[in-house]
């Protein structure tokens, strides 16, 4: 991230969120008043315990549920639902199993008025910007893991959304495919400056890719830590044996662990 993006106004602002699911006895508090400011282009991922609020502040951020508190902004706009300012990859690949990459990854431009040679551009450039060329006419089912999910970044780039979501993208993938989606989404981030909120139970992963790493405590979901990572860039997979690297996760480890064993004293008590 570039250090004068530190002095301007943040793209993404969490003011004092909460999050409460249900009402009454049944009622579930995930989020506690999180405050959160990520600048334009920054990387940041998002790491904790399992039902520490991960999924549901991004889910926030986009649009898709709205906080029982505070606020969020985006470019100091408040959030009231889905913007195409935003994009959004799943772990899960959410892909027309009936289109070809190329239609899959024009379908988010159905709306757009730009005319038919420029959509053509735009998805022929994101084909070959995720390293699809030559399987424009393919469909899902004759696509490996890997690539699934490089047409799903594809289609959530072509419309040029400032910021990208992603929660847990590369949870499904083998280990070496998920390395090789890690270095081509920090290539393909890189290339087009976006602002990225990733979402990952991965602590190497989130070192890897992110400026800084934010660690949510177990729920109600809080930031327990901020940490900037200070790793040149351009990464690659050898920087995981960099001493800083190694710090690092020692760190972000230490609090989950610690997240973790309040959840599992909690279970204990009231199983007693």
């Amino acid at each position: 991230m570039n250090d004068s993006n530190k002095a301007s106004t943040p793209k993404v602002d969490i003011e004092g969120v909460g999050k409460i699911f249900g009402t009454g006895e049944g009622a579930i508090e995930a989020i506690r008043r999180v405050d959160l400011t990520v600048h334009e282009n920054e990387f940041v991922s998002i790491v904790g315990t399992s039902g520490c609020g991960k999924s549901t502040l991004l889910n926030m951020v986009g649009g898709l549920d709205e906080p029982t508190s505070g606020e969020i902004l985006i470019d100091g706009v408040p959030v009231h639902g889905p913007g195409r300012n935003r994009g959004f990859v799943f772990q899960s690949y959410s892909l027309f199993e009936w289109m070809t990459v190329q239609a899959n990854i024009r379908f988010a431009l159905e709306k757009s008025d730009l005319s038919k040679a420029e959509k053509d551009r735009l998805v022929g450039h994101f084909i070959q910007a995720v390293g699809l060329s030559g399987f424009e006419n393919a469909y899902p089912k004759q696509l490996s893991g890997g690539m699934k999910q490089r047409v799903a970044i594809a289609r959530s780039l072509v419309y040029k959304p400032s910021i990208l979501l992603m929660d847990e993208p590369f949870g499904a993938l083998d280990a070496q495919t998920r390395g090789m989606m890690q270095e081509l989404l920090l290539q393909v981030w890189e290339d087009h400056k976006v602002t990225v909120l990733f979402v990952t139970h991965d602590v190497d992963e989130a070192i890897f890719l992110a400026d800084r790493v934010v660690v949510l405590g177990s729920r109600p979901g809080v930031v327990k830590r901020q940490l900037s990572i200070d790793l040149a860039r351009p990464r690659s997979f050898e920087i995981v044996t960099d001493r800083k690297f190694s710090d690092y996760k020692r760190e972000i480890l230490t609090d989950i662990r610690e997240e973790t064993l309040k959840v599992m004293e909690l279970e204990h008590t009231i199983a007693d």
